[in-house]
């Protein structure tokens, strides 16, 4: 998470791959950057509060927020148990905590704005005999999402690629992907770094990425630790699709594939995203839709924090949901905290 702005649309600082520029690289991020956490999982964002006096009618939440009092903002998910999102919540339903204090929520939306989202595609070896199951994902994630989202694609295997940009039709990014073959390893900690410093130049403030893989990383340059690192301090929302493999792979495989689901699930909830595990390829497109429709369906909650006294002091956040006793347990996902930077 990183305090901004809602008119600055770079946010995100990367480092190198390679360990001296890489060092000083995620220090320049840290310097730079704050983050924050979910009782799960969404994106925390400083913006402007907007003045009581001024009429917002007519505005848009972003038009809103365009005065001179920074306001932090979670966006927050709520699923009922059979994970279907739950919209009809009043902002009475809501409790938010920095810390043990609990804060006034003081701008609340449940307004479908755009966002700009990055796909990335697992097109290892192994995802040979589930690739016709991700091109449907990736029609049906679009299917579902806002048309005035800002997009990208990005493909991996031994390393990322860039594979389509906002400037191409779904129709050429669709015939880019069927005309891909999977072949090598998985870069998939390099493919999430890639995402992440794409995102650096978004076009909107709320921002996300989507993972379809099927198993760990075996080939890239960027420890997990540092990913894992970088995401929980990013603005960036992380979902996951991660795909069982058939019972017949190799020992070390599946050993593979289990300790890559645990990192990317740490990795997406950090985030405020959340990793779909799967044990069926024909599920992949169906479960691309269900992130889209999540990533539609956010309430953003807003309240004004303490001054910073120190940079990159990490604030643990909370959102309590309740509803009348009636109603089934609900699933709430958001972020756990943020990095403020202190004030020059």
């Amino acid at each position: 998470m990183y305090l901004c702005h809602v008119f600055c649309r770079s946010c995100f600082r990367c480092s190198p791959a390679r360990f001296f520029t890489s060092f000083l690289g995620f220090a320049a991020l840290l310097a730079i950057g704050a983050g924050a956490l979910p009782q799960s999982m969404d994106d925390v964002h400083i913006v402007p509060k907007p003045e009581p006096h001024k009429s917002t009618l007519g505005m848009t939440p972003a038009e809103r927020l365009k005065v001179d009092v920074e306001m932090v903002l979670v966006p927050v998910t709520v699923t009922d148990t059979q994970n279907h999102p739950v919209v009809d919540l009043a902002e009475n339903n809501f409790k938010l905590y920095e810390g043990d204090a609990e804060k006034k929520i003081q701008y609340f939306s449940t307004e479908d704005e755009p966002l700009s989202v990055g796909i990335l595609v697992d097109l290892s070896s192994s995802m040979a005999n589930k690739i016709d199951a991700v091109r449907e994902a990736a029609a049906e994630f679009f299917n579902n999402a806002n048309p005035q989202d800002d997009y990208f694609v990005i493909t991996f295997a031994d390393k990322p690629k860039l594979l389509a940009d906002t400037t191409q039709s779904f129709e050429k990014i669709q015939a880019s992907l069927n005309a891909a073959q999977p072949k090598g390893n998985t870069a998939l900690a390099d493919a999430i770094y890639m995402g992440m410093a794409k995102l650096r130049k978004a076009r909107y403030s709320r921002k996300a990425l989507l993972v379809i893989s099927d198993g760990g990383d075996n080939n890239s340059r960027h420890s997990l630790r540092q990913i894992k690192n970088i995401a929980r301090e990013s603005d960036v929302q992380i979902y996951a699709i991660d795909i069982c493999d058939a019972p017949s792979i190799l020992l070390t495989e599946k050993l593979e594939q289990r300790f890559g689901r645990q990192w990317l699930t740490q990795v997406t909830e950090s985030t405020g995203g959340r990793t779909i595990a799967l044990d069926n390829p024909a599920a992949i497109p169906e479960a691309a839709a269900r992130a889209s429709r999540e990533l539609r369906n956010q309430y953003v909650l807003g309240y004004r924090p303490p001054p910073a006294t120190e940079n990159h002091k990490f604030r643990k956040i909370r959102v309590r949901v309740s509803r009348s006793d009636s109603f089934l347990p609900l699933q709430v996902y958001y972020r756990r905290g943020y990095v403020p930077r202190k004030d020059d």
